[in-house]
């Protein structure tokens, strides 16, 4: 069951929609059923189109500006920021696109927001090399953080993991957060944490959508947007998990 809701995405996939469609239009001759198959493909690739489903997923939670929020008892930083590399026998580690992730809870952090930094040890069975929150206590040291205000969750490979550890180690029902995680991450994270009874500041970063003319590029199909339309049905699906769970 853990792995259901990023299994379930694979199989739901636009792509393997329109794989299905055109083989079973081949598979019983039926054109009709195939051109299905390709209007969706076309649908999906289309940047005008995966823009707005993009937006949508973000629109909860606009950009805030860190003076504007509450001081809270602890700074949580949730995994997903962090890639493995093998060179030679030897991990190196670079970060990907929710790097805001960590920088935000670093500034957050100086500006005396919360005493504690905590980062979770995120780590799937596959991966390689450290968790992401031991990779990540190091990077927080060398840009200011004193080691001692940063704690490590246990091993956890998704957010109700992380929920369950970040709890153990505040060890109240009272203890109140500053959630820090990518804009359209946070309203199935919010929901999980609050379920483990703790109070959530969300600060939602990594904003994938911007601002954009719209211009005659937007209703061209490309490769990029059949993949973040993909990112929208998973990422749907996953929260539909999660409203079903809790």
């Amino acid at each position: 069951m853990i792995y259901l809701h990023k299994i379930l995405p694979l199989i739901a996939s636009p792509l393997f929609l329109i794989i299905f469609l055109i083989i079973l239009g081949t598979i019983l001759k039926l054109k009709k059923i195939s051109f299905l198959g390709v209007v969706i493909l076309i649908l999906c690739s289309l940047p005008i189109v995966s823009n707005k489903l993009i937006s949508y997923l973000e629109k909860d939670y606009l950009p805030q500006d860190i003076s504007t929020i509450d001081m809270a008892d602890a700074i949580v930083v949730l995994s997903g920021m962090v890639k493995t590399i093998k060179v030679d026998d030897k991990f190196k580690y670079e970060f990907s696109g929710g790097v805001d992730r960590i920088l935000s809870g670093i500034d957050l952090f100086k500006d005396n927001k919360a005493p504690l930094l905590i980062l979770t040890k995120g780590k799937l069975p596959w991966s390689m090399g450290l968790s992401e929150g031991e990779y990540l206590k190091d990077f927080a040291i060398k840009f200011g953080v004193p080691k001692e205000s940063i704690l490590l969750t246990e091993n956890v490979q998704n957010t109700i993991q992380e929920a369950k550890a970040v709890k153990k180690l505040l060890n109240s029902n009272e203890a109140k957060i500053v959630l820090v995680t990518s804009a359209y991450h946070m309203p199935r994270a919010k929901k999980v944490f609050e379920t483990s009874n703790i109070k959530v500041i969300p600060f939602a970063v990594d904003y994938i959508s911007s601002a954009q003319k719209i211009t005659f590029m937007h209703f061209i199909p490309s490769a990029g947007s059949l993949n973040t339309t993909s990112f929208f049905v998973r990422e749907m699906i996953g929260r539909l998990y999660y409203n079903l769970r809790y």
